[in-house]
């Protein structure tokens, strides 16, 4: 056997090891993340409220070409579509419009925005505070009262493509990725 022959098992061990490590300590129920000692005042968890379970959603905010309030044509957003990840990257559900989480157990929430707060770079789409309602079967979901977006990456409507009548109905799809902290009454 070469001496070599482990190192790419030893490797694959160790990057798996640390991403576990990451995941896991964002999603331990009532445990902040140090994301969330870093919270925008406008979004933190309301009182009365906890932070249950963190999802990382990873897929699409779509936005299409449209007329523009003031004249004109704007991207403008359309829907979220992503899969949720939770710890050591096991799916357990989807994002979509509305917006709604939905987890694989067939539970559903829908949020409301209640507040906003820029992301630290301008490239990423803001940090959300939403009101959370279940609108599906008993299950993982059922109890969210609130969802935070934090930790965003991308997303953000493209810089060009939509300038003329021409460019009407036409998509994007931009790659983003978030964590979504679900949050239950205390």
């Amino acid at each position: 056997m070469r001496p070599d022959s482990h190192m790419p098992r030893l490797a694959a061990a160790l990057l798996g090891a640390a991403a576990l490590a990451a995941c896991s300590s964002m999603s331990e129920p009532g445990r902040p993340s140090a994301a969330m000692a870093a919270m925008p005042a406008a979004i933190q968890a309301p009182a009365g409220e906890r932070a249950a379970f963190t999802w990382q959603a990873t897929g699409s905010q779509v936005y299409e070409c449209r007329p523009a309030e003031k004249g004109g044509w704007a991207w403008q957003f359309v829907a979220p579509e992503a899969d949720l990840f939770g710890p050591g990257g096991q799916k357990m559900g989807t994002h979509g419009a509305g917006p709604h989480w939905t987890a694989l157990d067939g539970s559903r929430t829908i949020g409301t925005v209640k507040a906003r707060a820029d992301a630290p770079r301008a490239a990423d789409i803001p940090w959300l505070l939403l009101s959370a309602k279940s609108a599906g079967t008993a299950g993982r979901m059922d109890s969210v009262t609130s969802v935070q977006r934090i930790n965003t990456v991308g997303g953000v409507a493209p810089a060009k493509g939509c300038e003329a009548q021409a460019d009407q109905g036409k998509r994007a799809k931009e790659r983003y990725s978030a964590d979504y902290v679900f949050l239950v009454a205390r």
